[in-house]
Protein backbone atom coordinates (compact mmCIF):
# COMPACT_ATOMS: atom_id res chain seq x y z
CA UNK A 1 0.00 0.00 0.00
CA UNK A 2 0.93 3.63 -0.85
CA UNK A 3 1.42 6.13 1.35
CA UNK A 4 0.04 8.78 0.28
CA UNK A 5 -1.30 12.90 1.58
CA UNK A 6 -3.23 15.06 0.83
CA UNK A 7 -3.73 12.71 -2.77
CA UNK A 8 -0.16 13.09 -3.22
CA UNK A 9 2.61 10.17 -3.08
CA UNK A 10 5.04 10.59 -0.28
CA UNK A 11 8.70 10.02 -1.56
CA UNK A 12 9.71 6.86 -0.38
CA UNK A 13 6.56 5.36 0.06
CA UNK A 14 7.06 2.81 -3.26
CA UNK A 15 4.94 5.14 -5.27
CA UNK A 16 5.66 6.27 -9.16
CA UNK A 17 8.08 9.37 -7.18
CA UNK A 18 9.76 10.09 -11.26
CA UNK A 19 7.97 7.77 -13.54
CA UNK A 20 5.82 10.63 -15.08
CA UNK A 21 7.52 13.92 -14.02
CA UNK A 22 11.60 13.67 -12.82
CA UNK A 23 10.68 16.73 -10.39
CA UNK A 24 10.83 15.48 -7.08
CA UNK A 25 13.24 12.47 -8.29
CA UNK A 26 16.53 14.19 -7.13
CA UNK A 27 15.79 14.79 -3.55
CA UNK A 28 14.12 11.22 -2.78
CA UNK A 29 17.06 9.52 -4.52
CA UNK A 30 19.44 11.62 -2.01
CA UNK A 31 17.48 10.86 0.99
CA UNK A 32 17.22 6.81 -0.31
CA UNK A 33 21.04 6.77 -0.94
CA UNK A 34 21.83 8.56 2.49
CA UNK A 35 19.56 5.75 3.98
CA UNK A 36 21.70 2.87 2.46
CA UNK A 37 25.28 4.46 2.38
CA UNK A 38 25.05 6.77 5.56
CA UNK A 39 26.84 9.65 3.17
CA UNK A 40 25.33 12.87 1.80
CA UNK A 41 24.79 13.41 -1.17
CA UNK A 42 25.79 17.49 -1.66
CA UNK A 43 24.30 17.68 -5.33
CA UNK A 44 22.83 15.71 -8.29
CA UNK A 45 25.48 16.61 -11.59
CA UNK A 46 23.51 14.43 -13.59
CA UNK A 47 20.12 12.82 -14.47
CA UNK A 48 19.21 10.83 -17.67
CA UNK A 49 16.42 8.82 -18.33
CA UNK A 50 17.03 4.91 -19.62
CA UNK A 51 14.31 4.21 -21.53
CA UNK A 52 11.53 3.36 -20.35
CA UNK A 53 13.54 1.18 -17.41
CA UNK A 54 14.26 4.55 -15.21
CA UNK A 55 16.76 7.05 -14.30
CA UNK A 56 20.52 7.42 -13.97
CA UNK A 57 21.90 9.62 -11.24
CA UNK A 58 25.43 11.08 -10.37
CA UNK A 59 25.69 12.37 -7.00
CA UNK A 60 28.27 14.37 -5.69
CA UNK A 61 29.10 13.12 -2.14
CA UNK A 62 31.80 14.91 0.58
CA UNK A 63 33.55 10.88 1.74
CA UNK A 64 36.29 12.55 4.15
CA UNK A 65 35.57 16.28 5.57
CA UNK A 66 38.65 18.20 6.38
CA UNK A 67 39.78 21.30 7.04
CA UNK A 68 40.15 23.55 5.15
CA UNK A 69 37.22 22.17 3.51
CA UNK A 70 38.84 22.88 -0.29
CA UNK A 71 41.10 19.44 0.81
CA UNK A 72 37.98 17.76 1.40
CA UNK A 73 38.22 14.21 -0.38
CA UNK A 74 34.44 13.59 -2.49
CA UNK A 75 33.17 11.51 -4.83
CA UNK A 76 30.82 11.17 -7.61
CA UNK A 77 28.16 8.17 -7.60
CA UNK A 78 26.38 6.66 -10.17
CA UNK A 79 23.03 5.53 -9.12
CA UNK A 80 20.22 3.82 -10.89
CA UNK A 81 16.69 3.61 -10.04
CA UNK A 82 13.94 1.87 -11.52
CA UNK A 83 10.67 3.32 -13.50
CA UNK A 84 8.84 4.08 -10.10
CA UNK A 85 12.07 6.04 -8.74
CA UNK A 86 13.23 3.91 -6.76
CA UNK A 87 17.14 2.82 -5.86
CA UNK A 88 18.34 -0.26 -7.77
CA UNK A 89 21.93 0.10 -7.82
CA UNK A 90 25.01 2.58 -7.41
CA UNK A 91 28.41 2.99 -7.88
CA UNK A 92 31.45 5.11 -7.04
CA UNK A 93 32.93 6.15 -10.61
CA UNK A 94 35.47 8.82 -9.53
CA UNK A 95 37.07 10.35 -5.86
CA UNK A 96 38.69 13.99 -6.02
CA UNK A 97 39.74 16.32 -3.81
CA UNK A 98 37.58 19.15 -3.91
CA UNK A 99 40.13 22.00 -4.42
CA UNK A 100 41.72 20.10 -7.90
CA UNK A 101 40.26 20.69 -11.04
CA UNK A 102 40.04 17.97 -13.31
CA UNK A 103 42.89 17.12 -15.99
CA UNK A 104 42.43 18.45 -19.01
Amino acid sequence: MDAKKDGKEEPGSGGSRGAANPAGLPAAVREEFGDITGLTAESVTSLTRNGADGWTLHLEVVEVARVPDTTSLLATYEVGTDRGGRLTGYRRIRRYERGRPDPA
